[in-house]
């Protein structure tokens, strides 16, 4: 018999609400989570540590754990504590730090995770991805996605504004990475997952046309469910590829060449976006998002972000090499520095200032 359908690799549950922290006991009780109320809750000893007190007295079989940072240490250090413990399953809550490290933790123990963020910086916190800091400046971790997802709109309202902003960068991001695997397909035939890349590509423009900012509940909410289906898009292509071409590796560039000096992911992303987007010749579509980038308070200029001229064309040469393999608009212009330089000055006069 043929095969009809597809199982798609998603969350049980997904609530994406204000007040949805009320309900995080009720949801850790589904008998697919828990059986036995044993929880392992991995937080930070900011915005994690902070709901621990309003939520231990809902959660009396739960253990709780602090974690230091978001490296790779950090998170085989979690494992390691949690292995003994016999849990149904392991929580994230806290920011994209933390629950990185409790995806990691909870594959290398062999549990479901359960993410609670508290900010919407990045797609991570629904993605088969764990990025974690290692000795060689960061990896790239693949874990299962979790088994749920959590995103109290209160809460996020709460967090850094800059840590929200950033989220709307890699959601935007999304649609230069889907042009950039339509590239790939035409020169050098790499096979496209179609339900993959239309979830990253709406997902991306749903917040780019909306007309709303952080302060709106509607915006908001719309952000957290972007940011989500892009990591269920990552889950059913089976790697990252619907959510990070050109623009991400621009963003490594950044991480690996300037390790202390580097912007938020999302930062750094929306920036790669618009400026990849004028570079494969989008340039009205790279204005329309250095426009929306802006409206948000978002970098479009390396200088933003305390990066110089020469410093941003260094990064965008680089750039093919924190991703072998992967085909882009960099890889297929192989642009040199002179090219870069002139290319960026286009740029510059075009989106304005």
């Amino acid at each position: 018999m043929p095969v009809l359908t597809r199982l798609i690799p998603s969350p049980v549950v997904v609530d994406i609400r204000p007040g949805a922290l009320d309900d995080l006991a009720g949801v850790l009780s589904d008998e697919r989570i828990s059986h036995s109320g044993k929880l392992a809750i991995a937080v930070s000893g900011g915005s994690g540590a902070r709901l621990r007190a309003r939520l231990e007295p809902s959660l009396p079989g739960a253990t709780w754990y602090e974690v230091g940072g978001g490296t790779l240490d950090d998170a085989i250090q979690l494992a390691g504590d949690m292995k003994a413990g016999h849990y149904d399953a392991v929580v994230g809550l806290g920011g994209g730090k933390i629950i990185d490290c409790a995806k990691f933790a909870a594959a290398r123990i062999g549990l479901p995770l359960v993410a609670v963020p508290t900010n919407l910086a990045h797609d991570g916190l629904c993605s088969p991805v764990a990025t974690l800091d290692n000795d060689a400046g960061r990896g790239s971790y693949g874990v299962p996605n979790p088994i749920a997802v959590v995103i109290d709109l209160d809460v996020i309202r709460e967090a850094p504004a800059r840590f929200v902003r950033a989220g709307i960068g890699d959601a935007i991001s999304n649609i230069n990475s889907i042009a950039d695997w339509e590239l790939s397909n035409r020169v050098t035939g790499e096979k496209i997952d179609g339900l993959a890349a239309a979830m990253a590509r709406q997902a991306g423009e749903a917040v780019l046309r909306h007309p709303g900012g952080i302060g709106d509940s509607g915006f908001l909410q719309v952000l957290a469910e972007a940011l989500v289906l892009t990591g269920i898009a990552m889950s059913i292509s089976g790697d990252s590829r619907p959510a990070s071409g050109s623009c991400h590796e621009i963003n490594h560039a950044f991480d690996l060449l300037f390790p202390k000096r580097a912007a938020a992911h999302g930062e750094q992303c929306g920036l790669g976006a618009a400026f990849a987007m004028y570079l494969r010749g989008a340039h009205e579509e790279s204005a329309y998002t250095a426009e929306v980038l802006r409206r948000h308070g978002l970098p479009v200029l390396p200088e933003e972000i305390g990066f110089t001229v020469d410093e941003f064309v260094r990064a965008v040469e680089f750039a093919p090499q924190t991703r072998p393999g992967r085909y882009t608009i960099l890889e297929h212009l192989d642009l040199k520095t002179d090219q870069i330089k002139d290319i960026y000055a286009d740029y510059v006069k075009a989106i304005g200032s």
